[in-house]
């Protein structure tokens, strides 16, 4: 019996296309303005500190680190620095009203059907888990956030390391093939089924499921039977 359902963000509750046309340029343009106005916090010190140790750089100015992170969200890098300082940005803009959280159609309603039926809830996606709890604080659903009882970033782990699932199973009290993790990502399906995870794999249109999909394949979360997912 499946008691936890753990999601990933991207292509799986919400489109791509939002993250990187929306959230990933309103960063990119606020970054500068946003490091040199808060030299003085603590936690964004942190960050730059933790971002200029992850380049290699015993000693860096300011600015070469702006250029850095500036590099890294073109790139669309898996920092865990990054993350949590484009988070900090984002924040505002979810205040402010300037744009709301995308999510396909049918996953608010789904979710809540799940929370009703005695499901836990989680998150992981490579989003900072502070950005993650604004993602579906402001969303175009509203406020999700109580659906959920808990959020894991990649300070748990990368995506496609099965350690990091191990870690989530122990994190939260619940043997593995109680688990399934749903995700647009083979790879990460492939790291989350090793570490004894049951798996689903988002195909959402215009992508179709594989013809030989090594996981049970689905094209919404309507489609989804938490209770027949591939061990």
């Amino acid at each position: 019996m499946i008691q936890v359902i753990l999601t990933d963000i991207e292509g799986t509750t919400s489109s791509i296309r939002f993250v990187k046309d929306v959230l990933f340029p309103y960063a990119r343009q606020r970054l500068p303005a946003f490091v040199e106005t808060h030299a003085d916090d603590a936690d964004v010190q942190h960050w730059l500190q933790e971002a200029a140790k992850e380049a290699g750089l015993v000693s860096a100015s300011q600015q070469e680190i702006i250029d850095l992170l500036i590099e890294w969200i073109d790139a669309d890098r898996k920092s865990t620095a990054l993350k949590a300082l484009q988070g900090m940005i984002w924040k505002d803009g979810y205040a402010s009203g300037e744009y709301r959280a995308h999510l396909y159609p049918e996953v608010a309603a789904r979710l809540r059907a799940w929370k009703d039926a005695g499901k836990r809830l989680y998150v992981y996606s490579s989003g900072s888990v502070p950005a993650q709890k604004l993602f579906f604080g402001y969303s175009e659903a509203g406020d999700l956030t109580p659906l959920f009882d808990g959020y894991f970033d990649t300070e748990v782990g990368g995506k496609r390391d099965v350690e990091s699932y191990r870690r989530i199973a122990a994190a939260i009290g619940a043997t593995p093939d109680t688990i399934v993790f749903l995700s647009d990502i083979v790879e990460e399906l492939d790291a989350a089924r090793a570490a004894g995870l049951r798996t689903t794999l988002l195909a959402r249109a215009p992508t179709t499921c594989p013809a030989e999909a090594a996981h049970r394949c689905v094209a919404d979360f309507d489609a989804i039977d938490v209770d027949r997912t591939t061990p």
